[in-house]
């Protein structure tokens, strides 16, 4: 028996990926999580064999869910599952642990292989962006600013980008409005920019938005 674990506050999404896991594994128990810290205490309660994780989660980003997920059950396999294209956050989610990225556009047969993949201990991203990776590597092209960001750094400049005020992320992540501050200065000197203004620009300008409604 393999149990399986999926984390979205999404009831269709997470029904939809339940249904599609019994029918294409034999002797599979799947749970559920809607938020990161009920993730991190069924794990704890609990041994799984694969995590299905959203980047987008009510109470926490998926990322540094990732990351404490990591830290407790390093061996503990993770497939990232988002919204988000594999240009925004595969990269990124596999640095932090994942073994895996796939988009929720994708097709239920690329779940299935992706699932059998990294239970086999193998990773897996879409094969069109993983060729795209390996041109990119391969390339002389400079890589956008925004890759030198940390995850939160990159969180908080795609928060400010979809316009919302100092005290908004503050209240968001938890933090103070002195580190967000703080933030802020360091990435507007990572990716060269003047001012919340501009650094709205940036993140218009390559796609950054962040945005709800998975």
């Amino acid at each position: 028996m393999r149990n399986v674990i999926i984390a979205d506050d999404h009831p269709v999404v997470f029904r939809g990926l339940k249904e599609i896991l019994l029918e294409n594994f034999g002797g599979v128990a799947v749970d559920g999580a809607g938020t990161g810290r009920e993730l991190i205490e069924r794990i704890k309660a609990k041994d799984y064999d694969l995590v299905l994780l959203d980047i987008c989660l009510p109470d926490a980003n998926g990322l540094d869910v990732l990351s404490d997920l990591k830290k407790r059950r390093p061996k503990l396999p993770v497939l990232v599952i988002s919204m988000y294209p594999e240009e925004l956050y595969a990269v990124r989610a596999i640095r932090t642990g994942a073994q895996g990225y796939l988009t929720k556009q994708s097709a239920p047969e690329e779940l299935v292989t992706a699932v059998r993949k990294i239970l086999a201990g193998k990773r897996y991203v879409n094969p069109t962006f993983a060729v795209r990776m390996v041109v990119d590597f391969e390339s002389d092209i400079v890589k956008p600013a925004h890759e030198r960001l940390s995850n939160r750094e990159f969180q908080v400049m795609r928060m400010f980008g979809s316009g919302k005020s100092i005290k908004d992320i503050a209240d968001e992540l938890n933090l103070s409005i002195n580190s967000i501050r703080t933030y802020r200065a360091r990435i507007m000197d990572k990716i060269g920019v003047k001012g919340t203004q501009g650094l709205i620009h940036y993140a218009l300008t390559h796609g950054l938005i962040e945005y709800r409604g998975q």
